[in-house]
């Protein structure tokens, strides 16, 4: 077994090296590893590939639940690592927000369409849910976006079993900017 290499042994390994090896890492980096070329699309072209890595990540999110060929196989780690690798690629605090909130809406209307599913299901989107709340909590801004929309999922959850109602009214009614309204 490889012993795992600490960050620090990584940088003082890095630092004896010239520009040339250097350049010569990073560009089998590149090769080797499709998240290092989203990466550097990232860093170099900015805002577009921000755009198209986030219609990426949706795309990946929406075909878990509603795929336009088939039905959902709902592999809920896959749409969450699509959320999470595009927060990672691009540090896009608003869009992984977005990106959080529609994954609760399509799963929302996922279990409306199909009815109940299970509790770890409803687990899943309750704790996406929490973190949405969380980032709208902490800005008012992302608050005033999204408003209409966190709203939106608890009044469609009326009626879904294993307490997802319950639980949306919980976290969305804990939210601070409420009370000002």
């Amino acid at each position: 077994m490889m012993a795992k290499l600490k960050l620090t042994d990584v940088k003082r390994y890095l630092k004896d090296l010239d520009q040339k090896e250097l350049v010569g890492i990073i560009t089998e980096l590149y090769k080797a590893n499709k998240p290092v070329q989203d990466y550097f699309a990232v860093k170099i072209n900015g805002e577009a590939v921000v755009k198209e890595l986030y219609e990426k990540a949706a795309e990946e999110v929406n075909n878990e639940f509603f795929p336009t060929k088939g039905h959902g196989k709902l592999r809920l780690s896959v749409a969450q690592k699509a959320i999470s690798d595009y927060k990672k690629l691009t540090g896009d605090a608003e869009g992984t927000t977005e990106l959080m909130l529609y994954y609760v809406e399509l799963g929302t209307e996922f279990t409306n369409t199909y009815g109940d599913i299970d509790l770890r299901f409803y687990n899943s989107l309750l704790s996406m849910y929490e973190k949405v709340v969380g980032a709208c909590e902490n800005e008012e801004q992302l608050y005033s976006r999204f408003s209409d929309r966190l709203y939106n999922v608890v009044e469609n959850s009326e009626g879904t079993g294993w307490g997802y109602h319950e639980g949306l009214c919980d976290i969305y009614y804990s939210l601070g900017w409420l009370e000002e309204e």
